[in-house]
């Protein structure tokens, strides 16, 4: 295993579209959504150890849930969580992540994962961050990973790719030609009808001088805000805390990966999902003859069919007569709506939090 390959897992999210088993003081990320006994954090962290030594790989998160981190993955150190001190979008999040791993190595060649994704091809996830490792420890490239579209979701971010461009290692890593927005669903069927439109994973990989270099030349305010100035006499922590104050808030696609020239991107097809939504974990999760996916022992389904449910294991839930439906409990909170409305979800934690207090948030 290479000694100068790090991972950066990016921890700090809310969460807020998996209410209610998503909630402030233990979002998504911390808990067992597949109901396979382990967080999405801690399945995140078990394929990366196959990819880098264990103690190479940091785990960026917000300061409340450091404990959180620490309970889930216990073979770590207390150094390798990094604890912001506010949210600022990933571009800070992954300078903080530079900052702390250029000072032990700055020929690092770094892999950088959210971590609440789903992925279910593992020995094929693993050969493509290798692919991709090899690469920017070769070349002064920046790779994002894209995966094949299986529909015309209007939920994720694409990008275009060159088909004939390749970086110089590798005839596999097409040479990025644009990022575009979440799409209508016209224009999603139109991305998969050309061809060369991936979903964007928003996984990277890319070396420690390629990283330092696009941001000082695309994004200064933030590359700055954590060039330490020893004059300051700051302690660590402080100086987190005022690169923080001092950054703006901007994604890593923004402030950078849309706007340098040497982005590539290698195709995947590792059977891929941000679950970002319960839709999206329907999507991935395991069917019965009725097209539901249920997580619970318990649940007993009468003329039920394409549901979503998740409950707790003790839970008895008797169902009838539902179709296209989003079933879930979580510590008090019971909420049932239609798949087809979801994007609703936010709505009601807003309206919960108004008239029912923010201890159900």
């Amino acid at each position: 295993m290479n000694t100068n390959n790090y991972c950066v897992i990016m921890a700090g999210g809310i969460g807020t579209r998996f209410w209610p088993m998503s909630r402030q003081r233990k979002p998504k990320q911390f808990i067992d959504v597949l109901g396979v006994n382990k967080s999405l954090l801690q399945l995140t962290f078990e394929r990366m150890e196959q990819i880098v030594p264990k103690q190479n790989i940091f785990i960026v998160t917000n300061e409340i849930y450091r404990n959180l981190v620490l309970t889930q993955i216990t073979c770590i150190d207390e150094m390798q969580v990094l604890c912001e001190p506010s949210r600022r979008n990933t571009a800070p999040c992954i300078a903080y992540a530079n900052y702390i791993i250029r000072q032990i190595n700055p020929n690092a060649n770094i892999v950088v994962a959210p971590s609440d994704h789903v992925i279910n091809d593992e020995e094929l996830f693993i050969r493509t961050i290798n692919q991709g490792l090899l690469a920017v420890e070769q070349e002064n490239i920046l790779i994002t990973l894209g995966i094949k579209p299986a529909y015309p979701n209007t939920g994720y971010g694409y990008v275009q790719y060159l088909e004939k461009k390749t970086c110089k290692t590798d005839k596999d890593i097409k040479k990025v030609k644009l990022f575009a927005e979440k799409p209508n669903e016209d224009m999603a069927k139109k991305f998969i009808a050309s061809g060369d439109f991936l979903w964007n994973a928003g996984i990277f990989i890319w070396n420690m001088h390629s990283i330092d270099e696009a941001m000082r030349t695309y994004c200064p305010d933030v590359f700055n805000a954590f060039e330490y100035n020893s004059e300051k006499q700051l302690d660590e922590k402080d100086f987190i805390n005022a690169a923080y104050s001092s950054s703006p808030a901007i994604s890593i696609d923004y402030a950078i990966m849309e706007r340098a020239e040497n982005v590539y991107i290698i195709p995947s097809n590792f059977g891929w999902s941000d679950v970002g939504t319960w839709k999206a974990l329907y999507n991935v999760g395991k069917k019965d003859e009725n097209m539901n996916a249920i997580v619970g022992r318990n649940v007993m389904a009468y003329e039920t069919t394409n549901c979503l449910v998740n409950v707790p294991k003790d839970k008895l839930v008797v169902l009838q007569g539902l179709n296209d439906y989003i079933v879930v409990e979580s510590d008090n909170i019971l909420m049932i709506c239609r798949k087809e409305d979801e994007q609703r979800i936010r709505q009601f934690v807003t309206d919960v939090e108004v008239e029912r207090g923010g201890q159900f948030i």
